[in-house]
């Protein structure tokens, strides 16, 4: 019935905390005071024009607040959509359109959204693919890194010692399936969603940076879920020390205002007049919502998310030894990006 913070009520009266914080968008709580007040503001100015066509101010500042704080070093351009997915979608367009080739590699467990795009780049039990085939052609699944079940039925102690994902690309995919000069990009999650919250060994990810400029692929991070201070930096690759060249981000951007932003390399974001666009992406009320939540993230609520992180891990490592369930079970996470079994 309604939301404040952290709690929302339902029609009886029923008080809730909102774990799912409206399946991570709710990055500031529910009708944080100064989103609401920015919203109110915008909505009594104009609620739409389509920026493809006419500018207006509020989603230029947007772009390039979202520019100076794309997680790579060199010059940024921006392009606001509406939803993870159509990120997703523009993300994997724009690799094919700037290297010239037609292959994807995606992970198994990946979700990256249910439109046709990202939906062939979906993995995921927990995801109905069945029945909606044929999907995007060109697209190649191998294991994701996880200790815990390892897709190539390794121990976890071998597994930490040498992860075989990104060697599997290399020694396997490239040399039977798929050549690396037909690939465009690599897309991933940096903490996965509904693979399970696994916190990949920061090597593996180091690896995945190095397998694409080998071979001039495109390195797409997903952080339509883990980005937005989430994981208690702006975005969850900043953990890893590794640069991508293309960013999807959405959920979290607008405390619950639909958004999304494809953030790029200038130099690949160069696709002429005409190529992608959108009637209501960077709509300047969901914008005006955006520039106040990343005020509200940097301001304060990045840094909570580390605090609050450790808190609940130090609490589920105190309850570990009278918890039969928690006992021999992994805790695992970053920031709020926290997996428990």
């Amino acid at each position: 019935e309604r939301g404040e913070g952290a709690r929302v009520w339902d029609v009886d009266g029923h008080e809730y905390i909102d774990f799912a914080a409206g399946i991570a968008v709710n990055a500031t709580g529910h009708c944080h005071p100064e989103v609401v007040r920015a919203i109110t503001e915008q909505a009594q100015k104009f609620l739409h024009i389509a920026g493809t066509d006419y500018y207006y101010e509020v989603q230029i500042r947007l772009a390039e607040r979202l520019a100076g704080l794309a997680p790579f070093s060199g010059d940024a351009r921006v392009f606001l959509g509406n939803s993870g997915a159509e990120a997703v979608e523009g993300s994997i367009k724009l690799a094919r359109w700037h290297t010239r080739r037609q292959n994807i590699i995606a992970f198994f467990g990946a979700f990256h959204g249910r439109t046709m795009g990202a939906l062939s780049l979906n993995a995921s039990k927990v995801v109905q693919k069945d029945g909606f085939a044929p999907f995007v052609p060109g697209v190649y699944h191998v294991p994701f890194i996880n200790p815990y079940r390892c897709g190539h039925g390794r121990e976890e102690a071998a597994c930490r010692a040498h992860c075989y994902c990104g060697d599997y690309i290399e020694d396997v995919l490239f040399k039977k399936l798929v050549p690396p000069e037909s690939v465009a990009a690599i897309i991933f999650a940096p903490i996965p969603g509904e693979g399970g919250y696994v916190v990949p060994d920061k090597a593996f990810v180091q690896q995945l940076r190095a397998i694409c400029d080998k071979h001039g692929i495109m390195l797409i991070a997903d952080e339509v879920q883990s980005g937005i201070g989430r994981t208690g930096k702006m975005w969850a690759i900043e953990h890893f020390d590794v640069e991508p060249d293309i960013v999807a981000s959405a959920k979290g951007l607008g405390s619950g205002m639909p958004i999304a932003a494809i953030i790029a390399r200038s130099h690949i974001m160069t696709w002429p007049p005409g190529a992608h666009g959108t009637t209501f992406g960077g709509n300047p009320v969901s914008c005006a919502a955006a520039l106040t939540t990343l005020d509200l993230i940097e301001r304060g609520m990045m840094a909570n998310a580390s605090e609050q992180g450790a808190y609940i891990m130090d609490a589920l490592e105190e309850m570990r030894p009278n918890h039969p369930t928690l006992r021999h079970a992994r805790i695992d996470g970053l920031g709020l990006m926290i997996g428990v079994e």
